[in-house]
């Protein structure tokens, strides 16, 4: 694929959210009735209570939210990110956009003094799994006030996390910015984000797909639950209808890139895995910087299975320092 002159590599659109990391075991999450694995939207008396129970723990800070996460990425591995969010006047706000200006990744968007960001309490425990449960704060109110049209429209691609689905204004924003990079003819993107959203917002999914978009991203649970199915196979088909080209990520075993029609399985890569989230985010972002750059679809999955399994075997949504994206790109071999 021929890369085209753009301003920005990846535009994305998502919530801003402070990830607050912790080490649990079981019987937190079961004494919590929290569904191991998945993200549970909570109100903000809901998370204070869930902190409470852990005020002995210390947690680690890192600015994210999905398709923050995957910006941040595209952009520490060279190229041209950018983000569109709402954040409060508060400490986690001041710290999300700080962490993302030393980055170099431009941020548009709302940054009143009204209510308290977003934040996501990330509970991991020893199997590697985690469990995630987010008060949008701010984040909520997200809406196409705070999207940057021009930004948008010289873009190579638009991004846009699957979670917007359960937010009327946030999904208000996304259909608008497609459409926005639709008429620019900017190449458009979506991750199904969790296996909840295809559940409970699947009618905000679809509204966001609109006639559908160039690339899409899930992982094998989400594509299934899409489908109604327990065949890949027939989630492929059904999903190729929405995105002629889609990545499923399958876990350690690696992912499918499929091409208009044509499937391709590519082989994951070893890894120690002690914290699996952001990987999906941390895939996408390698997918679109290596397809932006002129990669075919097998061998820009490759990449993003390589810079997966390099995540998982770390703490965090994220890496910590934009140069670790680098070293991961400088080590990988096809």
């Amino acid at each position: 694929m021929e890369s085209r002159p753009a301003h920005y590599d990846v535009y994305g659109l998502g919530n801003a959210l402070v990830d607050l990391e912790y080490t649990v075991d079981d019987t937190y999450l079961r004494d919590m009735d929290l569904p191991k694995g998945h993200m549970t939207l909570v109100d903000e008396a809901r998370i204070d209570a869930l902190a409470e129970r852990l005020h002995d723990h210390e947690p680690k800070r890192r600015a994210g939210g999905s398709a923050a996460n995957t910006v941040f990425a595209v952009h520490a591995f060279g190229g041209r990110g950018a983000y569109s969010c709402r954040v409060a006047d508060d400490d986690l706000g001041r710290f999300f956009l700080t962490q993302f200006g030393n980055a170099g990744v431009a941020t548009a968007g709302t940054r009143d003094g009204r209510g308290k960001s977003g934040r996501c309490l990330t509970l991991i425990t020893a199997d590697a799994e985690r469990t995630m449960t987010t008060f949008l704060g701010a984040s909520a109110e997200l809406g196409p006030q705070d999207l940057d049209e021009a930004g948008i429209a010289g873009s190579a691609y638009f991004y846009v996390e699957g979670y917007l689905a359960s937010s009327e204004s946030g999904r208000e924003a996304a259909v608008q910015a497609r459409q926005v990079a639709e008429l620019g003819r900017v190449r458009t993107s979506l991750s199904l984000a969790d296996p909840s959203m295809v559940v409970h917002f699947r009618d905000g999914l679809i509204d966001m797909l609109g006639n559908g978009v160039h690339q899409l991203f899930c992982n094998e649970e989400e594509a299934l639950t899409w489908a109604g199915t327990d065949r890949l196979d027939i989630a492929v088909a059904e999903l190729s209808d929405i995105a002629p080209f889609l990545n499923i990520t399958l876990g350690a075993r690696g992912s499918l890139a499929v091409a208009k029609g044509k499937r391709q399985f590519v082989r994951g890569f070893a890894s120690e895995a002690v914290d699996t989230t952001g990987a999906g985010d941390m895939y996408a972002g390698a997918v679109l910087h290596a397809r932006v750059n002129g990669a075919e679809p097998s061998t820009a999955a490759g990449f993003a299975n390589f810079a997966a399994a390099e995540l998982v075997a770390k703490h965090g949504a994220r890496l910590d320092h934009v140069e670790d994206y680098a070293l991961i790109k400088g080590r990988y071999r096809p």
